[in-house]
């Protein structure tokens, strides 16, 4: 199995370092462009739409509801386990890579989030369905290509991603309660079954509160350590930032090295914010809002959140940490993270830390499920098709928790980079109607209306008519 991995490895490494990191990194620079670098200008702007986002759904589901979807699937274990291999793999120059991973992907997130929501189709349940697929098919007229993206993205999610999170969950549980692998499968299927085949508003109902709650309860752990090591700060930033370029490992127990680190971080970044992956938008699609820009802002301070904050936090806590705690004898993903919180407040840490991964984990499995599901309808609308997804989530829920970490790991890198690299196609092909739509956006805020409202009938903003129905109910403007 430790070769099969290595192999793995090796495959990701190479797609990463020749691939997706000058395609993804170029077209968030590209996007930023195009966008006049909307995440610096409208940041501000982002809160406030994300603060008045829980109404206007009519019955439907709410952006916010449809933002914790997608934060769900970003906060994560990408923010525990993925900042620790980065760290253990890359060294602390990961840490920068992963920023700028985040900070090119608000412009990537905020464009496959807007065109999520422009060619968006209604479900027979009222319900919206979208995502890169749909703008494939709709905006570029490539259906075949949107096939192609709709399946491989029902095995990734369905599969890889949710084996990943259950990994991880089995992997925390060992080491922080002793539990073993197939009482954590077991505990995993009885909390995962009911809300997977539930469908997709009991996800959106539980994601809802769930997400946002287990974010600042760790958010809140980070900031007390942070805080209790302050006068830290700054040699940690520097740290980061000289590791960032060095040619070798600077800091004993991590790995580093300039190739390392870029490699890892972005990697590691694209596993924590998924801007440019494709799947977010999936969950951007399913929410009832008056424009496509108010979801693709929200999304992209969801990047934000998860890198800037979140993923700063973690790796802060760990180098803090010190040798003793990261070049500890056995010392791995699973556990580097939960190693240095104890450190800094106590073994007592211990259990809270396991909870909190278990629920980020677990908020993360139903939402890679709600992705596949959204690419199965995609692909054929019989409801076998949606069965055998939540099926096929549940059955990947059990048995990630009884595999080997560095397998599943490695080929989630391989299954992101091929979703990552065939979404940026679309991006760069469909960014004359993001920028439309923007243009739009805007110009309403500039005439004084404080909640634009989207109508696609002659307007002179969009490149072409806009093809289907989703946003002729809307209300009028105020």
């Amino acid at each position: 199995m430790s070769q099969l991995a290595e192999v793995i490895g090796t495959i990701a490494d190479t797609i990463t370092l020749y691939g997706t990191i000058w395609v993804l990194l170029g077209t968030g620079v590209y996007l930023t462009w195009r966008t006049r670098a909307m995440q610096l200008r409208l940041f501000k702007h982002m809160a406030a739409v994300v603060f008045r986002s829980r109404q206007g759904a009519h019955g439907g589901i709410s952006s916010f509801q449809a933002f914790c979807i997608s934060l769900a699937a970003r906060v994560g274990v990408g923010n525990v386990f993925g900042v620790a291999a980065a760290l253990l793999a890359g060294g602390p120059g990961a840490i920068f890579w992963m920023w700028i991973v985040a900070l090119v992907g608000m412009a990537t997130a905020f464009s496959e989030a807007t065109l999520a929501q422009l060619f968006k189709v209604r479900a027979d349940d009222g319900t919206f369905r979208g995502g890169p697929a749909y703008y494939m098919k709709r905006g570029m007229n490539a259906p075949v290509l949107g096939a192609i993206f709709a399946v491989i993205t029902v095995v990734t999610c369905a599969f890889v991603i949710t084996t990943v999170q259950s990994n991880a969950i089995a992997s925390t549980m060992a080491g922080s309660a002793d539990t073993s692998p197939v009482m954590t499968a077991a505990l995993l299927f009885a909390f995962a079954a009911p809300v997977i085949l539930g469908g997709i508003r009991s996800v959106a109902r539980v994601t809802e509160l769930m997400a946002p709650i287990m974010a600042l309860i760790y958010v809140a752990m980070a900031a007390v350590i942070v805080v209790m090591n302050i006068t830290e700060f700054p040699r940690v930033i520097g740290m980061i930032f000289q590791s960032a370029f060095a040619p070798a490992p600077l800091v004993g127990g991590l790995g580093g090295g300039i190739i390392a680190a870029i490699i890892n971080g972005i990697q590691r970044g694209l596993f924590s914010n998924e801007a440019g992956q494709g799947t977010a938008p999936n969950a951007a699609a399913t929410a009832t809002v008056t424009h496509p820009v108010r979801q693709g802002l929200i999304q992209s301070l969801g990047v934000f959140i998860d890198t800037i904050i979140v993923c700063t936090a973690t790796a802060f806590i760990i180098l803090v940490a010190g040798p003793e705690v990261w070049g500890a004898e056995g010392i791995n993903p699973a556990t580097l993270t939960t190693a240095a919180v104890a450190h800094a407040l106590g073994e007592w840490a211990i259990v809270p830390m396991a909870i909190v991964i278990f629920v980020l984990a677990f908020s993360s499995i139903i939402a890679a499920y709600v992705y596949s599901e959204v690419n199965m309808v995609f692909v054929t609308p019989h409801r076998a098709g949606v069965w055998a997804v939540r099926i096929l989530s549940v059955f990947s829920v059990v048995l990630g928790a009884l595999v080997s970490l560095d397998v599943v790991w490695n080929a989630v890198d391989i299954a992101m980079a091929v979703m990552t690299m065939t979404n940026l196609v679309a991006l760069i092909a469909l960014s004359k109607w993001v920028v439309g739509a923007l243009g739009d956006y805007e110009t309403q805020r500039a005439n004084g209306v404080t909640e634009p409202v989207f109508r696609p009938q002659d307007n002179t903003h969009l490149p072409a008519p806009l093809p289907g129905n989703a946003f002729d109910d809307l209300p009028l403007q105020h």
